[in-house]
């Protein structure tokens, strides 16, 4: 991949935004109560049994000082290199630390001293409690706009995560780049964050409690398609999507008619795919998904299906870390009867809120503030 993104600027200063989410979230909020709206606050959701046992295994102040809202983990963890971005007290790195095992890594970023030092206290005591001879987790102070200058290195993450964090900076373009540039080349962004039904007005944008809130921050759904792909990413896969609800007169009436999706996108350095489809078959090698693999809205592999797929997501599947959970056929090969075609694609988090509306309901781990599954194309 080229160095074309590279993020230019250097000595990487924090603005007045910074300060106030800095503040907001290491001196304003001391517990979930203490949220303004329901945005970051994520209800009961069925989680898989290996995702519920680590997360009991993280330390209880760690989990009582954690303000992302839902759960985003993706697949295929095993050995991997991960950094997440706005870890806070570290809760999601403590429970992907187990997922990634003793010989992966779990690297978590936060530019609130507060969170950090909550979850630097802890290293030793879930080390020994996960039964690991060193550790496989750090903590870094550092600005999710700045990764390289926090001394991480490009091309050295296999996936990066992050929750409901995006939208509280105000420079999304270059969190999109600095993210591609620590990625290795078939490493994924899979993130969770809030979206807006268009762009926001600039009495929105600078309300702070808005902005701490995960609201006034919201990026519209459409820039975030085009900024990353502007970055060099493959077109986002959007993977689940749900309504955010705000009961707070004082703050609704604020955001007027503005409306609010928590969304799940997957991310993906990896060439652009061709026009041409693919035919795949799903090996059933993934942890937690043997039966099958929600990849996003548009795709759930059945273990030993046969699955035409479109050009995007055939270079994906084999650029990324899932190619080896994957049997590739050349385009046109013969799909048999129980071969599944390619559904249309959905970009849009409110048009799939609503086609879930109809279909009703499932489980899901992904989604800030995920009440439903996009399990769409079961």
């Amino acid at each position: 991949m080229s160095d074309k993104n590279s993020a230019g600027a250097k000595s990487f200063t924090d603005n007045s935004i910074h300060v106030d989410v800095k503040d907001y979230y290491g001196k304003v909020l001391k517990k979930t109560s203490d949220l303004k709206s329901n945005a970051c606050v994520a209800p009961a959701q069925p989680v898989p049994a290996f995702i519920r046992q680590a997360l009991k295994n993280v330390h209880p102040e760690v989990t009582n000082r954690y303000y992302g809202c839902g759960l985003v983990v993706p697949e295929c963890l095993d050995g991997c290199r991960i950094l997440d971005l706005g870890s806070g007290s570290g809760r999601d790195c403590y429970m992907l630390s187990q997922l990634v095992g003793e010989n992966g890594h779990v690297t978590g970023i936060d530019m609130t001293e507060d969170q950090l030092e909550v979850a630097r206290t802890y290293v030793d005591y879930h080390m020994k409690e996960f039964g690991y001879k060193k550790p496989n987790v750090r903590f870094v102070q550092g600005y999710i706009e700045a990764l390289t200058e926090a001394d991480l290195e490009k091309s050295s993450f296999d996936i990066i995560i992050s929750n409901c964090v995006v939208n509280l900076s105000p420079d999304k373009r270059r969190v999109l780049t600095e993210a591609y540039n620590v990625l290795k080349d078939g490493g994924e962004l899979y993130f969770s964050d809030i979206y807006s039904s268009g762009r926001l007005t600039e009495e929105i944008k600078n309300h702070k409690v808005l902005w701490g809130e995960c609201l006034g921050g919201a990026l519209w759904w459409e820039d975030l398609l085009r900024l990353a792909e502007d970055v060099g990413f493959c077109p986002p896969r959007l993977v689940t999507a749900s309504i955010v609800t705000v009961d707070n007169k004082e703050l609704q009436d604020i955001l007027g008619d503005f409306r609010f999706v928590s969304a799940t996108y997957r991310l993906f350095k990896a060439p652009k795919g061709s026009t041409v489809t693919s035919q795949v078959i799903y090996n059933g090698s993934i942890t937690g998904a043997e039966d099958s693999f929600h990849f996003d809205c548009q795709y759930t592999f059945k273990a030993n299906e046969v699955v035409e797929v479109d050009g995007d997501i055939a270079s994906i599947l084999t650029h990324s870390r899932f190619a080896d959970d994957f049997t590739f056929r050349p385009p046109g090969g013969p799909s048999g009867s129980c071969g599944v075609s390619p559904k249309e694609g959905i970009m849009d988090p409110f048009q799939l809120v609503l086609q879930l509306g109809k279909q009703g309901s499932g489980s899901a781990t992904g989604g800030c503030c995920s009440t439903q599954s996009a399990s769409c194309c079961r």
